[in-house]
């Protein structure tokens, strides 16, 4: 598909959906959605995004199961969550035999065995202006175009100096990181407008033949994938609007590029678009001041790669594959 015939016809508005219209296309296709938000100390957002999908989304029946996959949070998190009356996992307590990883992506591979719908949901748990908007536009074109398997929300993001907002000046790593790097090696993916963010839905047939890097590579490991394997065509982005969460400072989005681009030059080698001859350095130097002293700790950062959960026995084995 051209790259400008597909940004007319897969970039969605939110305001092109109505739940109720969604909720009776859903039935009559007879797909179960499930909605599953990953949590890594997430205590000061959770209780008012739950309420809210429980209101608008949960209780209509447009989401037919809501699921907290938390990572070890030490701040209630869980225990929000299980208060509001929602299933709750740690991400280290499924699939053991597995083992754990620390980060994001692994709570989101082991998810997939524990979710039940047709339609998986993933949506970041930090959000401070969530709306139902953020979880019915990504559901819109998956229940009205049969041909797009996966969805990425798109927005505004500020990033707040002190007490004010500078707007659109947020998604620092997207913008000096990804972008570039899409248009040097994926220009067919330079018109996805936030290839990272933490809010997308998928067709579970698809999300279960994909790898799934266990910490900051997991997003745009995922794109470059169902691209790679499935075609621009049944990926899609929706507007909406604008996400404000709490911005990093430049020590973590640094330790979070380095990580990234393990996962992009190793999606690249894989693809055969460029050719690494050594094994791809692991260890970032941080770099942080302390008084007048410059101090420089070692960290350890490897992207993981799980297998799609498809090639796992107790997932073929739930799943009847």
């Amino acid at each position: 598909m051209d790259l400008d015939a597909w940004y007319l016809k897969n970039t969605f508005h939110y305001k092109q959906f109505n739940v109720k219209k969604l909720i009776n296309i859903k039935k009559r296709k007879n797909i179960r959605i499930s909605l599953c938000f990953p949590t890594l100390n997430e205590a000061q957002t959770i209780s008012k995004i739950l309420k809210i999908v429980e209101k608008y989304l949960y209780n209509p029946g447009l989401i037919d199961e809501v699921v907290v996959i938390d990572s070890g949070s030490g701040d209630g998190t869980a225990e929000i969550a299980r208060s509001l009356g929602f299933k709750v996992y740690q991400h280290k307590e499924i699939l053991p035999k597995y083992d754990s990883y620390r980060g994001k992506g692994d709570a989101l591979w082991k998810s997939l065995y524990v979710l039940n719908g047709d339609i998986v949901v993933w949506c970041d748990a930090d959000i401070k202006n969530f709306k139902p908007r953020f979880i019915y536009g990504l559901i819109g074109p998956l229940l009205l175009e049969d041909n797009i398997s996966f969805v990425k929300a798109f927005y505004l993001r500020p990033l707040k100096i002190d007490s004010s907002y500078m707007k659109g000046e947020g998604g620092r790593v997207t913008e000096i990181l990804i972008r570039p790097m899409l248009n040097l090696f994926y220009p067919e993916l330079s018109k996805v407008l936030q290839p990272i963010s933490g809010e997308y839905a998928g067709r579970r047939e698809i999300l279960e033949q994909i790898p799934f890097y266990t910490g900051y590579g997991v997003e745009i490991g995922m794109l470059i994938d169902i691209y790679e394997k499935f075609g621009l065509d049944t990926i899609a982005q929706v507007n909406v609007i604008r996400r404000i969460h709490r911005n990093q400072p430049l020590s973590a989005l640094s330790k979070m590029s380095f990580g990234i681009m393990q996962a992009i030059f190793q999606k690249l080698k894989y693809y055969r678009k460029i050719s690494i001859s050594e094994d791809i350095n692991k260890i970032y130097n941080q770099i942080s001041r302390v008084g007048y002293e410059y101090v420089i700790t070692p960290i350890k950062l490897v992207e993981k790669n799980r297998p799609p959960i498809s090639d796992i026995e107790e997932y073929k084995l739930k799943m009847n594959h």
